[in-house]
Formats: C-alpha cells, structure tokens, sequence
C-alpha cells in the first residue's frame, strides 16, 4: 500500500469515528439509550484522539474531540446544537431546552497507572509547584445542574451535550436529598448559585423498580444509570417521587455576583455545599501524592460492590483553585481533572443461542451461549437469562448484539439487546416443550414463572441433586464437586444420592487420573459426611422451597428424620415459620415412593439421621435486630450469624431505622456503616463479638 493510500485509509477511519461518536452521543446524552457500554466508547474516543494526534493534516475543529457535544448544525450554520434541535421538535415538547450559562465540559480519561502519571507530569510541568488532589468517587448516574435565586431553588437541568440540557425542575424538586432553599450571607440580592451533582439511584431501589417493572409486563431497565434518567423524564413528578433517587454534588457552576462566596480550594466548596444541607459523598479523599491517589483508585475498583450504587471509576481534581485556573480547559475538558475509568463490567457481545439447563428440582432455566468476551477483568462466554419471561420482556434473539454485565461475584447476565443492531430477519425465541436431558415435557406451573422437567428420572436432575448433596452447604464432602459427579453418573457409579455411599476402591481404582491417595481421600469424606446432623441431611436433600433454615426449624421439631417421614401436613403447617407451601412440599417429598427407597438406602449404610444436641443458652440478644458487615475472625458468616440467632438475635442484611447494632468486621460494607452512623444506630468493632454473645457488653 503506498503512502497516499494509508493517508486515504486514515482519513476514512478518523471520519467514521467521528461518525460513530457522535451517533453514540446522540444515543446517550439525548435519548439515554446507548447502545455500546461506557467502556467501548472510550475506546473509540481514545482510538479518534490518537489518530487526530499522529496526523495532525486531519483536524477539525468540528471533531468531537474539540467539542462537549454534538457539533454545530453545517446546513445552516447556527450554533443550535443537535441535542437543542431534538429537543426542541419532540413532539410532546414536555422539557423546555436549557442553555448553561457555564458550558458542562466531559472529562478526560486514564485507563492504568501510567496514563494518570502521565497527565500528573504534565501538571507538574505546567505549574512546577506542589499539587494536592482531591479524589471522589465517578458515580454512575445523570450530571444534574441545580441553580438557586437568591437562595431558593429555581431549576435544574440535564447536562445534555454540555452547552444545552432539559428542564427537569418539577422531577428534580422531588428528590429528598436536594435542599429547597440554600444559606447565603446577608444582604445578597439578585444573586445566582449553580450547584452540580450526579442524580443517581440506589442498587436496592433499582432492583425493586425491575422487580415492578417485570410484575407488570414493562420493560426493564438495563442498569441504575438509565432507571435514573427514565426517572426524571417521567410525565408525573409523583412517579419521580417514588424512584428513591440520591443525590452528590462534585462542583460549583455560575456564581453570581462573583464576590458572593470565596474559596481557595476545592475541598472548601465541598464543605461549604455540606454546611448548607447538601450531602457530600462520605468517601471524597484530599490526597498529597499521585502514588496514593493510584492507591485510592485500586481500592476502589475492588470494593466498588461494597457500596449501594454504581461506581465506574475516581474523578481526580487539582484542589487549589488558583492552580485550576492557571491550568485552564482544552475546547472540551479541563486540564486539572481526570477520570480514572475502572475495567469495564459491561460490554455488548453477539448472542450465539439461547439454551436451557435443567437444576435438581427440575427447573428448566434458559441461558447465553455467547461470543467469548472480557467482562470485570474474565473472560465470559455463557451468562444467565433467569427465566422464560425475562427472556420474552428483554425481546433476546438468537444473532442480536448484547449487552452482558458482570458485577462482583455475581453469575454474568444479559442485560439487553441493541435493538438497534438487530438483523431485521432475527425470531423470537421460543421456549422448548421438552426436556434437552431426557426428552420428557416441561411444565410450567399454574402462578409461576418457572418451568420444570416433571421427570424425576431426567439424568439432568440426577446429576444437579447429587452434586448439590455433596456441596459445602449440606453433606460437604470435599473431592466430590459437580465434574466428579458427572463423570460417576456417566459411568453408571451414581443413580442417585445414597450411590455416593456404595462407591468403593474396586470400582474407583480403574478410572484415569484416580490415585490410590485421591481414592482415600474422596472415601474419607464420604464416611466423615455420615456424621452430619439432621438438619444437613434434609438440606442435602433438596427438597423444593425447603432451605437451610426452615431446615434446621424441622429437624430441631421433629429430632429424627423417621419423625419427619411420618408427619402429616397439619403436624408440619403448625410450626412457627413454616408456610403451607414447605409444609406441602415435605410431605410429597416423603410420599414420593422413589424418595422411600434413596432414605432407606441412606439408612443402611448408617448415614445420620438424628438432629444434633442443642443445649440451652442464654437469650441474652433477644429483641435486638443487628447487621453483621464484613468478616468475623475464627467465624464463617454463617457460624456467625448462628451464633447471633442462637442468643435470640435477628439478623437482617441492610441497615433500616429498626436495626438496633451493626458489627463491624473486616472489609466491611461502607454504605452500610454510614448509614448505621445517619441514622445514631450503635456499632461495635468484630473484636467484640465473642464478647458480645457472652453478654458481657452493654448494649444500653
């Protein structure tokens, strides 16, 4: 290729990225639906800022790497902005277009430590004087400007393309956390306070919208971020008022008249902003050195799931005003602020098929089979589609583009097509009759969502059932995980949970890869898990809506599983926190003439039938409703809140008004301590929570 042809190829590359930008910020600043992930489009933007760089012959002042937002309008020449335009011809015309007096620029961004180095030399050479920066959390939600006449609050507006946004001010005036009326010094008239923040919606409310949402047959929000911006486009300021939005302000805009409030740092307007009625975020750091602002960033990034919304990186600031100022703004971004972006935890991929598994139970439960692709940091080529009807509310097609998220150690989902990118000939998926396993029907139950295979000999079950008996939570025997199980089952070695008593060293020492150590070893946990209470049998068990501690409820009742065995349904239904539903569902599971024959096989290899002894203790946490965050020494979380209950304790998850005490262990959840600590709730450290079940803290 000659050196004229690379220019063409180039030239054609820089003109499609600034194509496909600008589409993708119609998309997202406009219509609050992309359709890439945040992290794909700072590639294209990062790929557009690279080439502009390499071949400078190719400027524009027009690029969207000079401009906040969409460019100017060429027809005509105006500087209407197209995000003015849209607005402005909707046809219900609901949200009068705001221009802001103060341009609301983006962010650079930084990907790795040497990127923010990098931008943090190029400080040093400007100023060639001591930098301190001020870190906050990038909280995933909507720009918010919040302007105040005179002290009262008179609107607030999207942040748009930066240059013109939406009047939202009846949906904003909903949200509990932004004040009505702010305190200026005396004797100012005519004066004007711009505040800017991120609306955003917290985690729980988000997932009880969903819930709602697919309750009702609606459609589903893809993420917090987008569940915040459909919230404040909604017709009813009412409806605003029942998102459960937040609010944390980051900034100043347009301060009017100027000499009306001073600072020297940024620091200083934050604590001014909280010393008028505004929450600031309670993790925003000052830091004196870039290595400890890396620091920050890392830690960050692994405890962004500790928190009750969405993070998806650090802003980092210079804190002294002044030096802001001598710093200045390129055409769309200010030179003394970053964005350290964390690895992305959603990305769009291609949906290669839609299958179906089958669990012990027999629930039939659809999943992705996808293009392999990098989300959280792994790589991830299968993901969870829950059930029939979230399938048909997302509309996922076989051949669609989607987009997967992974957060924390939550299993992978997809969260939604890109209509957009749909093949106009893709089908809906439709949920298969019978079972990929043994061929049997699947039925969905009257007033449920889920589907099962009703063959109780599917291989499919079989396999789920005994892998699960063998798991931690129940019979825990180490060495024999799902792949073992697969392999025996294959074999004929296992039918169902009592084979896992009957496999010996004759029929294990022919297999590959099976030592005579790992033989002894796999026959050693076998026999050790005869030993195990009642309550871990009828867990391992697996019968349907009967869980670890209803589990423990019936075994401590009724002492012997033989007791159990011959109880009726009104013998079951009478025991305090047993429904109908576990009560009807034990006894079929023990009517069932096949369930007979596994415990009769269980019995006579001696596996354990009876409850453990319980001795009584005192009751001495009766009444107190506590929240354990973070890890206890010596204990497992479930040891822990046992041993809690055990002295008459409720433990909840979350941190409400009724919550009497939170321990605090290791790692623990931020957001719950700073709610504890809102709301006076007392909190004590994890050191003391043997002190703490022996009664020997006041609690008073």
């Amino acid at each position: 290729m000659s050196k004229q042809q690379n220019l063409d190829e180039i030239s054609k590359r820089i003109e499609q990225l600034r194509s496909l930008i600008e589409h993708h910020n119609y998309k997202y600043y406009v219509l609050d639906d992309p359709d890439i992930s945040d992290f794909e489009y700072d590639q294209l933007f990062s790929e557009l800022k690279d080439l502009e760089r390499k071949y400078p012959q190719f400027f524009s002042p027009d690029s969207p790497t000079q401009n906040i937002g969409p460019a100017i309008d060429h027809a005509t020449g105006s500087a209407l902005s197209e995000f003015e335009a849209v607005a402005t011809f909707r046809k219900e015309n609901l949200f009068t277009p705001v221009r802001h007096l103060v341009p609301m620029m983006s962010l650079d961004n930084a990907f790795s430590k040497e990127e923010l180095l990098a931008w943090g030399q190029r400080i040093d050479k400007a100023l060639g004087d001591k930098v301190g920066f001020v870190c906050e959390l990038k909280i995933d939600g909507l720009a918010i400007s919040l302007k105040y006449e005179n002290g009262n609050f008179t609107q607030a507006a999207t942040r748009g393309d930066g240059v013109v946004g939406e009047d939202v001010t009846a949906n904003v005036a909903t949200i509990r956390a932004i004040p009505h009326t702010i305190s200026l010094p005396e004797n100012t008239s005519d004066s004007v306070v711009e505040v800017r923040g991120e609306v955003y919606m917290p985690i729980p409310a988000f997932e009880e919208l969903n819930r709602k949402q697919g309750e009702a047959g609606g459609r589903l929000f893809a993420n917090p971020r987008n569940s915040a911006a459909g919230s404040l486009r909604q017709k009813d300021p009412s409806v605003t008022a029942k998102r459960e939005l937040g609010f944390w302000p980051y900034q100043l805009g347009q301060i009017t008249p100027q000499s009306l409030i001073r600072f020297s740092s940024h620091i200083q307007s934050l604590n001014w902003l909280s010393s008028i009625g505004f929450m600031i975020n309670p993790h925003t750091t000052y830091l004196d050195t870039l290595d400890k602002v890396y620091e920050f960033c890392q830690y960050w990034q692994d405890h962004r799931h500790d928190l009750d919304y969405e993070i998806d990186g650090v802003v980092i600031k210079v804190d002294d005003l002044a030096q802001q100022n001598d710093l200045g703004f390129t055409t769309r971004a200010p030179r003394w602020a970053i964005a350290y972006k964390f690895a992305p935890e959603e990305q769009t991929t291609k949906l290669l098929e839609i299958m179906v598994s089958i669990g012990r139970t027999g629930k039939a439960t659809p999943f992705a089979k996808l293009d392999p692709v990098i989300v959280g940091g792994s790589r991830v080529s299968l993901a969870t589609l829950h059930n029939q009807d979230q399938v048909a509310i997302k509309d996922l097609r076989p051949g669609d583009m989607v987009v997967v998220r992974k957060a924390g150690e939550v299993i992978p989902e997809v969260v939604a097509p890109v209509v957009s990118l749909r093949n106009p000939n893709a089908k809906p998926w439709v949920f298969p009759t019978t079972c990929p396993s043994c061929g049997g029907p699947l039925v969905r139950l009257e007033g449920e969502s889920d589907t099962f295979c009703v063959n109780i000999d599917c291989p499919a079950q079989a396999v789920q059932r005994i892998a699960y008996f063998a798991s931690k939570s129940a019979m825990d025997i180490e060495g024999l995980g799902e792949a073992r199980v697969v392999t025996f089952s294959n074999l004929g070695l296992l039918k169902d949970v009592a084979d896992i008593y009957y496999l010996n060293k004759e029929s294990l020492s022919s297999l590959e890869g099976f030592g005579d150590k790992s033989i002894d070893n796999l026959l050693s946990a076998i026999e050790k898990s005869k030993t195990r209470p009642l309550e871990r049998l009828l867990i391992g068990l697996g019968i349907r809506h009967l869980g670890e501690t209803n589990s423990k409820i019936i075994a401590s009742k009724f002492g012997h599983l033989d007791e159990i065995i011959k109880a009726n349904f009104e013998d079951i239904v009478e025991i305090e926190g047993i429904c109908p539903k576990i009560a009807d569902s034990i006894v079929r599971f023990f009517a069932s003439p096949h369930n007979r024959y596994v415990i009769d096989k269980l019995a006579q290899v001696g596996v354990n039938f009876e409850t453990s002894k319980t001795v009584e203790v005192e009751q001495n946490l009766k009444g107190y409703s506590i929240v354990l965050t973070g890890t206890v020494q010596n204990y497992s979380r479930t040891q822990a809140e046992d041993l809690l209950r055990s002295r008459g304790a409720k433990v909840t998850s979350s941190v409400s008004s009724k919550t009497t005490l939170v321990i605090i262990g290791d790692s623990p959840g931020t957001a719950k301590i700073t709610k504890a600590t809102s709301l006076g709730i007392k909190t004590i450290p994890a050191s003391s929570f043997e002190a703490l079940v022996e009664g020997n803290i006041d609690l008073i």
